[in-house]
């Protein structure tokens, strides 16, 4: 067959029975990339013809861990993402989970050091990690120090030049790549998730402030959190918003952003590591950032995680975590759609546990919130102190009844 197809979804290139070795290439219809929100793009059929060219591709854990590049209109060049494909992922659609990394990274540093992939099996998730900056822009400076220009691409929007035509890496992260890989990869579009370490972890931070509803949950490990008062931020902002309106600095500050965040609930849950060595002087301010949330009341947990540094030593601990002090914590990071439904009946409690495809034993602990009207309530008030339910005896709608 021809190298490159023209196709509409990954469906379509599924029943086109196209093997993994069929083809390296695909392109679709799509509308102008500079004109369309992240709801659209999840519908509309593309206008100008765009390609995907699959760069690698690696079995892992039963899925497969694949690299592919194309040419971004926002960045107005050549654009390389890691993306891995659970296993759950050749029979239905899965959840996603956008990872931005930190400073000096390409898309090839969380793929190959943070063991994600494993949990990403179990449970079905797909795995979405994008570049950190353009590359090979041929912008005088880009490649003179590491953090600014490449790798430091600080997930805005420069407006200065020479770096405005191509440093468009928030409106690549938050539009263009989530319409690409919605239109070419088995997602469910309505949950996406974002996490990111470092520079990565503001721009995780100031995505989700900056787009309510869009992602399901937002977590960081040892996040950039109030840029314009610290020396990596200052540099950043200064070249690539200008040092003159400082206002806008406060559009890509995650501090500033949640004083005036008006959307969705939110439950922000940030790592931070105690030895990290660029906490002390002052560039990560987790603690600015937990101020700003209780004064806007939005919901954060800040684990300072005792011996750890910045390094993906730190990350690759702390991927996977379960935290039976909480209700329905399972897996912060790549687990985000596990909610609590409680109607109060008369004599009884309705439960309802809401799943998507995981089959672990879950343990609940702690408070059941009993209506609007009613107090919330110890567990142990009702029944049990401990309810364990093993999922794999349950439907993914599953009902626990219990008498008062």
């Amino acid at each position: 067959m021809e190298e490159s197809t023209t196709l509409s979804t990954w469906e379509e290139s599924t029943t086109l029975g196209m093997g993994e070795a069929d083809y390296t290439e695909y392109t679709w219809e799509g509308v102008d990339y500079t004109k369309y929100t992240w709801e659209e793009s999840t519908t509309l059929n593309l206008k100008n013809k765009m390609a995907v060219t699959e760069v690698s591709s690696n079995k892992m854990f039963d899925g497969l861990q694949k690299v592919f590049s194309h040419e971004s209109t926002e960045c107005k060049c050549t654009m390389k993402f890691g993306i891995y494909l659970p296993p759950q992922a050749d029979s239905k659609k899965c959840p996603v989970l956008y990872w931005l990394s930190g400073l000096t990274c390409t898309d090839q540093n969380f793929v190959t050091k943070a063991g994600a992939q494993k949990y990403a099996a179990k449970h079905g998730i797909i795995v979405v990690a994008p570049d950190t900056s353009p590359r090979g822009c041929n912008i005088a400076g880009e490649d003179d120090s590491y953090d600014f220009g490449s790798g430091a691409g600080f997930y805005v929007n420069a407006t200065q030049d020479p770096w405005k035509t191509n440093y468009r890496m928030y409106a690549y992260v938050t539009q263009e790549l989530p319409a690409l890989i919605n239109s070419n990869f088995p997602v469910d579009v309505g949950k996406q998730s974002i996490s990111g370490h470092s520079m990565g972890g503001h721009g995780a931070l100031i995505c989700a402030l900056k787009n309510p509803g869009q992602y399901k949950s937002v977590s960081a490990f040892a996040p950039i959190c109030n840029p314009i008062n610290c020396p990596w931020g200052v540099k950043a902002f200064t070249g690539y918003l200008g040092e003159e309106d400082k206002e806008a600095w406060k559009e890509y500050d995650a501090t500033c952003l949640v004083k005036k965040y008006n959307g969705p609930p939110l439950d922000i849950l940030i790592d931070q590591g105690k030895a990290d060595n660029f906490l002390a002087p002052g560039q990560l301010l987790p603690d600015n950032f937990v101020a700003a949330c209780t004064e806007s009341k939005t919901q954060v947990t800040l684990r300072m995680q005792e011996g750890y540094d910045h390094s993906y030593y730190f990350m690759a601990t702390f991927i996977f975590c379960r935290d039976t002090t909480t209700v329905i914590t399972l897996w912060p990071r790549l687990y985000f759609d596990m909610t609590t439904v409680i109607t109060l009946w008369p004599r009884l409690y309705f439960v309802r546990f809401i799943f998507c495809g995981i089959r672990p034993q879950l343990l609940l602990y702690g408070h059941v919130y009993r209506g609007p009207h009613q107090p919330p309530c110890q567990i142990s008030e009702v029944i049990y102190t401990q309810i364990v339910i093993d999922l794999d005896d349950c439907s993914d709608q599953t009902v626990i009844q219990t008498m008062i």
